[in-house]
């Protein structure tokens, strides 16, 4: 392990549910209106803002910390708890959620992997699209590694993101470091 990295190659953290990610602690019941068993926002973030475009906005940063990703996901889940996306009524809300998830451990892994670690996360959501930007300080150009071989072990996430996103791309600011991998998924129906 690199001494270097904030976080170590594959760090997904302890999350209870297997595979998904998805854990049910801290999640309201069913019964319980989304709002009330929220649990709070983390430290070094803010509550919801909202842009210029009237989204909900809510930021994390991610500089140095150890645990990205786990720490990544739930933040992200708590927006979502917050923004009602759960607890999801149907399957395909579920879904949905669970995809956001997923979008977000890829991009915070690649960045890890990829780019010595994510310094920020944004998440901004209106009533149909949300949009996940992870900035870091790599130069590398995130692709999906073509072509595809879904028994190779490593080089899916990049086309896990392609295929469950509306679009996905990269945003460089001339004269400064890094770049910032955003992608848009559908809100849920």
């Amino acid at each position: 392990m690199s001494t270097t990295r904030p976080c170590s190659p594959g760090d997904r953290g302890p999350e209870s549910s297997g595979a998904s990610g998805a854990s049910e602690e801290g999640a309201p019941s069913t019964g319980a209106p989304a709002r009330a068993a929220v649990p709070s926002v983390p430290s070094g973030s803010a509550g919801d803002a909202e842009d210029a475009g009237g989204r909900r906005v809510r930021r994390l940063g991610l500089r140095g910390e150890s645990g990205v990703v786990p720490l990544a996901r739930d933040f992200t889940r708590q927006a979502l708890y917050a923004w009602g996306w759960l607890p999801a009524a149907t399957a395909d809300q579920r879904a949905a959620a669970e995809d956001v998830l997923l979008v977000v451990s890829e991009l915070v892994t690649n960045a890890c992997l990829h780019a010595e670690g994510p310094d920020e996360l944004v998440l901004a959501c209106d009533d149909k699209v949300i949009r996940l930007e992870v900035s870091d300080g790599g130069t590398g150009q995130p692709a999906p590694r073509t072509p595809h071989r879904a028994g190779r072990p490593g080089g899916h996430g990049m086309f896990i993101v392609q295929r469950l996103c509306l679009d996905w791309g990269v945003v460089r600011v001339p004269g400064r470091a890094g770049k910032t991998v955003w992608a848009e998924l559908g809100a849920p129906l």
